[in-house]
């Protein structure tokens, strides 16, 4: 009975003892890597605000690693080394340029990406279903969307008959997506044209070729270098009376006539459950990759007013806001 005392006593004193060291340590903070190629913007609170619905709040139980490359393409590969040596245990990306440095950066490192149009033509994925490797997240469809950008030029402009389109360096899917939306043109009844920008001597150039091109409207379908550019393309559309639909909200926050794209902020605030899964265990390579479910139509009435164009009042009223 004394020895069972004894135990008992030395027992509970070990546990005094151990009890406030244990409660001293330092709670697991999971470390989340965000690069983006341009400057932060509404889509970064998004994706903060779906990680706190899943209980991830900043300086609690996550730190996040913010990087932003701010325009400079030659940043967006820095940013991703630098995650890579911070041992971050994910890295998130803002888009194809911040997912194809990523992935040249690891192999092991879980990579999610919050809108990439492309991702099984770039070759980030295996196919949406089954993306193997270390990559998975959203596609925002902006290549399956270049038809729909067409169809509002067309319903905008009954008469359109001729529609330039700039687009960023291609890939290896590039010349199917170029002829599926030559199809479309085809059954609008309009003639499509397009230029390659990956330098600012390539873009003055198709701002050239445009002038002198009997051009009814301008159609800009992606690249890190048009959304970086995309002031003097807005301001050459202007100036040029030459109406315009857009791929990015910013165009058109930044002066120009029309957008059409997945709505980036719900893709971004569904990144976060990406993360989460991964964060429990999950293998990107067994998570499908996610469409998009919201899209946005914006019109700014200021640019139509500039160029001298009237909105049809069927397409006004499809517009999910219209800029005044």
């Amino acid at each position: 009975m004394r020895k069972t005392v004894i135990s008992f006593v030395l027992t509970a004193l070990f546990y005094a003892l151990c009890l406030p060291v244990w409660a001293q340590q330092p709670k697991k903070f999971w470390r989340i890597g965000y690069q983006g190629a341009g400057s932060p913007d509404e889509n970064e609170e998004a994706f903060r605000q779906g990680l706190r619905e899943l209980g991830y709040v900043e300086g609690q139980n996550i730190v996040i690693e913010w990087r932003f490359a701010e325009g400079k393409v030659d940043q967006v590969p820095r940013n991703a080394a630098e995650l890579v040596r911070l041992k971050v245990d994910v890295i998130v990306t803002g888009g194809g340029g911040d997912t194809r440095a990523a992935k040249a950066a690891t192999s092991t490192i879980p990579i999610v990406m919050t809108n990439d149009n492309d991702p099984v033509g770039t070759g980030f994925i295996a196919s949406l279903a089954r993306p193997g490797g270390n990559i998975t997240g959203l596609t925002s469809l902006s290549v399956e969307l270049r038809g729909k950008l067409l169809e509002l030029l067309k319903e905008t402009l009954p008469r359109l008959s001729h529609v330039v389109a700039l687009q960023g360096p291609g890939n290896q899917s590039s010349a199917v997506t170029l002829k599926e939306t030559e199809v479309v043109a085809r059954s609008l009844g309009l003639k499509l044209q397009s230029h390659v920008v990956k330098e600012r001597d390539d873009l003055n150039r198709a701002f050239e070729a445009i002038s002198k091109a009997r051009t009814g409207a301008l159609m800009v379908v992606g690249g890190l270098f048009a959304t970086a550019h995309r002031k003097p393309t807005v301001e050459f559309a202007a100036k040029s009376r030459l109406p315009a639909i857009y791929y990015r909200r910013e165009f058109v926050e930044d002066g120009g006539l029309m957008s059409y794209d997945a709505n980036r902020n719900d893709l971004a605030r569904r990144a976060a459950v990406f993360v989460d899964k991964i964060l429990k265990g999950a293998k990107p390579a067994d998570l499908p990759v996610e469409q998009p479910i919201k899209f946005e139509f914006i019109i700014n009435l200021k640019a139509a007013k500039q160029i001298g164009l009237t909105i049809p009042p069927n397409v006004l009223v499809r517009a999910d806001k219209v800029i005044k």
